[in-house]
């Protein structure tokens, strides 16, 4: 008989592998519970501690020098009070707005969790999934990391807090102790900071814009830079309330109309849109949380000198302006160029005045520049080999426009002005030769280079035409800032850096800025040729005498400085902004509800006495610090009408000269010059109109031919036409 080759197991042999089997997989499951322990269950805070409340450290913001500015947190502005003692308004507005299912639920809302990820991830359109319960240990007993284990204690605790205590235990604790914004933490130290009453007398719409507020305080606060933010999201949660049946059609609809009467900040505040533009820039890095409770220190760099007398110049000027003008509201802003360092930072002409929405920072806000915007188009002409020199054509134009309107652009002053050479047309800022430049660069072309200098709002070129260039398309004064930066660093791209050093509460450096020692360090988005030309134009107070005088506030005796003003063409918008290598001052006047000013002389009304008052006080007893001509630039001598060197003057034995700044390789003649037989109109004596073929004659006239093509007798008598609407300046 032959024997099996199969292995023939004893009852031994099954205890052995029985035995082994089960101690690997106690191993297995003591590893994981040992891992589980060490990292969820030993540290799991008790849910017992709910009831108390903690002592977390304040976040303190100084200026360049150790000045306090502010105290994000003093100590906790909270007051628990009973859920009957908060309004029902309140408690199911934010039912409505937070976990609409509150009460149908567990620890848990597996539901909302699948619907927050299908919107996410299919509609792209975030929404939160944390019930009431899980916001509550996850603000008192918890951190904000986002991290897989920070989740799975955030649930572990929700669900011992379901056990612990009912749904309105739950709900009185979670308005007792959610954030509110600032220091104000629960319904009732919030209702006492925003509206100066107790929770119990809070109406419907404070009761919606209150519950509002705890997903996002500081960006929905009505005393925060952006205060319409806030009223949206009051309308997002008075839906929600009527969505879910808590309220009427008519109730919402009142309640969305009533104005609110907020009590006026009492927190002592220094440069107020600045402090909370820092602390818009530490919650976007560090979460609300770590700002309100981490105990920050954060280091500036806030001039608080510089900004005191930039804070008063502004309201000065603007109270000092006759009433005719329609201006109420001012701005400025002072940096260092060659670091990015903001210096002073003043967003309105008095943040706690309602009348002129003071707390509106208009430095962040989009507005449109007008002509303040010029020097980055005519940048761009002399990357492409155009020059100071090169002559356009001032006079009646359109262009035609894709929408089949035609554009057809005015000078501010309603005249014409014949040849003028780019030095002056950008110095006294005439609007069509920068159109005319605009045309020959293209649109693209400039949106790319003011992109890299800094202008962060511009985008898809097909939506602009040739209006840019005379401020068509709206920006802010912090990115003003930056491109007019490149060229006061010869062409490097500095940004700017308002915070200079931060530690914990540990002391534990968590980041710091060592300024450069020069702008070389930073990004080059300008050759230094083009950067230094345009600088010496804006700081060349003759080329912009025919508009603005001789004696203007563009000019500051003794030091030079570029500076460029800027109008838009409806008059809501009125800026001039200026640089040395060690300072820069942008300045802004308007209104903030955006209605047109009246009776502006000119570009230099308004805005041009805050930058001189604050550049003049920069400035003085300084050393002035000339234009440094980099070896790119060579100096020529150019007729004064053309713009063409003397010896290619056609027509004519000699010319009147000047001296004209060139790039290296971009000496070359753009347009060109005719002296001979040419057709004139008989009765102007002028060239023809385009289209025209009759009632002419020919004459022996010198004709200067402009890089877009038109036509200017230079020999000829010229009429002038005169304009009605008011253009751009």
């Amino acid at each position: 008989m032959t024997k099996s080759p199969l292995k023939i197991f004893t009852l031994g042999n099954y205890k052995k592998h029985f035995l082994r089997n089960n101690l690997i997989i106690a191993s297995a499951l003591l590893l994981l519970f040992l891992a589980f322990y060490f990292l969820i269950l030993k540290d799991l805070p008790l849910p017992t501690k709910l009831s108390s409340a903690s002592t977390p450290q304040s976040t303190l913001i100084y200026d360049r020098n150790g000045k306090l500015l502010y105290n994000i947190y003093d100590k906790k502005n909270q007051t628990f009070i009973s859920l009957s003692s908060i309004p029902k308004y309140m408690q199911e507005a934010t039912i409505s707005i937070e976990d609409k299912n509150f009460y149908n639920h567990g620890a848990v809302d597996f539901r909302g969790i699948a619907r927050a990820a299908v919107s996410t991830i299919f509609h792209r359109q975030i929404q939160g999934g944390s019930t009431l319960t899980q916001q509550l240990v996850k603000n008192s007993l918890l951190t904000q990391e986002q991290t897989i284990p920070r989740k799975i204690k955030e649930v572990i605790l929700a669900f011992a807090t379901e056990l612990l205590y009912s749904k309105n235990q739950i709900l009185e604790m979670y308005l007792n102790q959610v954030p509110y914004g600032g220091t104000a933490y629960g319904v009732e130290a919030a209702s006492e900071s925003y509206f100066g009453k107790h929770a119990k007398n809070l109406d419907l719409a404070e009761s919606a814009l209150l519950a509002g507020l705890p997903q996002a305080p500081t960006e929905f606060s009505p005393f925060g830079s952006h205060p319409e933010l806030g009223k949206q999201r009051q309308v997002e949660v008075l839906k929600a309330m009527l969505e879910q049946g808590y309220i009427t059609k008519d109730q919402e609809q009142k309640a969305e109309n009533e104005v609110l009467n907020y009590k006026r900040i009492s927190n002592n505040i220094e440069a107020p849109h600045f402090v909370l533009y820092i602390k818009d820039l530490l919650i976007q890095k560090y979460g609300q949380k770590t700002v309100d409770e981490g105990g920050l220190k954060v280091i500036t760099s806030l001039d608080s000198d510089i900004q005191d007398f930039a804070q008063g110049s502004v309201a000065k000027e603007v109270d000092a302006l006759p009433a005719y003008y329609h201006v109420s509201n001012g701005a400025a802003l002072v940096t260092d160029p060659a670091t990015g360092e903001i210096l002073a930072m003043v967003g309105s002409k008095d943040y706690f005045d309602t009348k002129i929405a003071g707390n509106v920072n208009v430095t962040t806000a989009l507005r449109q520049p007008g002509s303040s915007i010029k020097p980055i188009n005519y940048a761009v002409g002399l990357i492409n080999n155009y020059s100071a020199a090169t002559t356009f054509i001032d006079e009646p134009i359109c262009f035609p426009n894709q929408g089949g309107k035609n554009y057809c652009p005015l000078n501010y002053d309603l005249k014409w002005h014949g040849l003028v050479q780019m030095r002056y047309a950008l110095g006294n800022s005439i609007n069509i030769p920068a159109v005319k430049m605009l045309e020959l660069n293209g649109i693209k072309a400039m949106i790319a280079t003011a992109s890299a200098m800094g202008i962060t709002t511009f985008n898809d070129p097909q939506n602009y035409g040739l209006s840019l260039t005379l401020g068509g398309a709206e920006v802010r004064m912090t990115d003003m800032a930056t491109a007019y930066g490149v060229f006061a660093n010869s062409g490097y791209k500095i940004d700017l850096h308002p915070i200079l050093k931060i530690t914990d509460k540990t002391g534990k450096v968590l980041e710091e800025y060592n300024p450069p020692l020069s702008p070389i360090f930073g990004k080059k988005v300008l050759p230094d040729g083009v950067a230094y030309i345009i600088s010496d134009i804006l700081a060349d107070n003759g080329a912009r005498v025919m508009e603005f005088g001789d004696n203007s506030s563009l000019k500051i005796p003794g030091q030079v400085v570029s500076v460029k003003t800027g109008t838009t063409n409806d008059f809501r918008d009125n800026w001039t902004i200026g640089y040395t290598p060690s300072f820069l001052v942008a300045a802004w006047v308007g209104n903030d509800d955006n209605t047109p000013m009246s009776g502006l002389a000119s570009g230099i009304t308004g805005a041009a006495p805050i930058w001189n008052d604050i550049m003049s006080h920069l400035l003085k007893g300084k050393t002035p610090e000339p234009l440094s001509r980099p070896l790119s630039v060579i100096q020529k001598s150019v007729c004064s009408d053309t713009g063409f060197f003397p010896s290619m003057a056609q027509g004519a034995v000699s010319c009147p000269t000047r001296f004209e700044y060139f790039i290296k390789g971009s000496e070359v003649t753009k347009g060109s010059l005719t002296s001979g037989d040419t057709l004139v109109d008989k009765n102007t004596q002028d060239l023809p109109a385009k289209g025209q073929t009759d009632n002419l004659e020919s004459k022996t006239e010198t004709v200067y031919t402009d890089p877009t093509g038109d036509r200017y007798c230079i020999t000829c008598p010229h009429p002038t036409p005169t304009p009605t609407p008011t253009p751009a300046h």
